[in-house]
């Protein structure tokens, strides 16, 4: 009799010390919440798998335990659907939390990105690679592919000049071809049928007109200076002079954007607008609304020449003697003492 109870005493203890087990790991598993201070930030990137997540979840203090965190995930059979994003995590969250946040992405960052007027697809790549981590080449790929920019209605052989810049809101590491076709797209709202009607009756094709703003744009930042500077290009299109644009020299150049030098002159490429007459075979930016505008109304006066004034601005002349007067007085006002 006293070996029965001796047994059940045994035996109750056992079941006791294994439902205690189950109890805290269940607890530490799915509802124990993270004691961090402040706000975490954790991303969660293509080709990571369940195990990279945890440790990333716990080198940000997210989780407490990674074994846990693991466990939680593996009886929840979510370990294989999380969600690639980046994570904010407040204090407070259990690993049930954090799981179901990784699972429906709530979590997920909004991520901002501006992307600035006349700047070359190659840099923008770079900066959505920075911003949003995902592959510059896939993007750079898509923008030089001409089957995809014949998809999209842009008849040339890239997209180089047609990703029209502006602020977007991106979730981390958004499909390449997306983020591409609504660059695209933003150009197609800017580029409507209004404009597309009034280059047409003026005799330009939409490359003529997209290379043109993009050389106006890579001149200057003033708007007001837009159309003028539009206006001298197409003035010295008309004489048949060499357009010596510098934002064509800038796009050819591997180490640009920078100052330019005498030898960058005689660079050979059909976009030297220094040796070559007529408009570059393409954009060599991305221009904004305001510079397409100006290629399209540009400004009519009796300029042919124009030089940085070293504020910003540029001064007109209509002729070289002229404009070497206004290269001269530039020269002095910044000459080293």
């Amino acid at each position: 009799m006293k070996k029965r109870i001796k047994l059940k005493t045994y035996l109750g203890f056992i079941v006791f010390i294994i439902l205690f087990v189950i109890t805290i790991t269940v607890y530490y598993s799915f509802f124990a919440t993270s004691n961090f201070e402040r706000e975490r930030i954790v991303v969660v990137s293509k080709g990571m798998n369940y195990n990279q997540v945890a440790d990333s979840l716990k080198s940000a203090g997210v989780i407490r335990s990674k074994f846990f965190f693991i466990l939680a995930g593996k009886f929840l059979n979510l370990e294989k659907n999380i969600r690639i994003g980046k994570y904010l995590f407040v204090r407070g969250m259990s690993n049930l939390d954090i799981l179901k946040d990784l699972k429906e992405g709530k979590s997920a960052l909004l991520i901002t990105v501006t992307i600035r007027e006349g700047i070359k697809a190659v840099e923008q790549a770079k900066i959505f690679a920075r911003e949003l981590g995902i592959d510059s080449s896939s993007f750079v790929n898509l923008v030089f592919d001409k089957d995809f920019a014949n998809k999209l209605g842009v008849p040339t052989s890239s997209l180089e000049g047609y990703l029209m810049p502006n602020t977007f809101h991106y979730f981390w590491q958004t499909d390449e071809e997306e983020i591409v076709t609504r660059l695209v797209e933003g150009f197609w709202k800017v580029y409507n049928d209004t404009l597309q009607s009034w280059a047409k009756s003026l005799g330009l094709s939409m490359n003529d007109v997209i290379t043109m703003a993009s050389i106006v744009e890579g001149e200057t930042d003033v708007p007001a200076e837009r159309p003028i500077i539009a206006g001298v290009y197409y003035n010295r299109l008309r004489r048949k002079m060499l357009l010596q644009a510098d934002p064509t020299i800038q796009y050819v150049l591997q180490d640009g954007p920078r100052r330019l030098r005498y030898s960058d002159l005689k660079i050979d490429s059909p976009y030297n607008t220094y040796k070559y007459l007529g408009l570059p075979p393409g954009p060599v930016n991305n221009p904004g609304r305001e510079a397409i505008i100006a290629a399209l109304y540009p400004a009519h006066h009796p300029y042919l020449y124009f030089v940085a004034t070293g504020n910003g601005g540029h001064t007109f002349s209509k002729s070289y003697f002229d404009h070497q007067r206004a290269v001269k007085d530039f020269r002095k006002k910044f000459a080293s003492p």
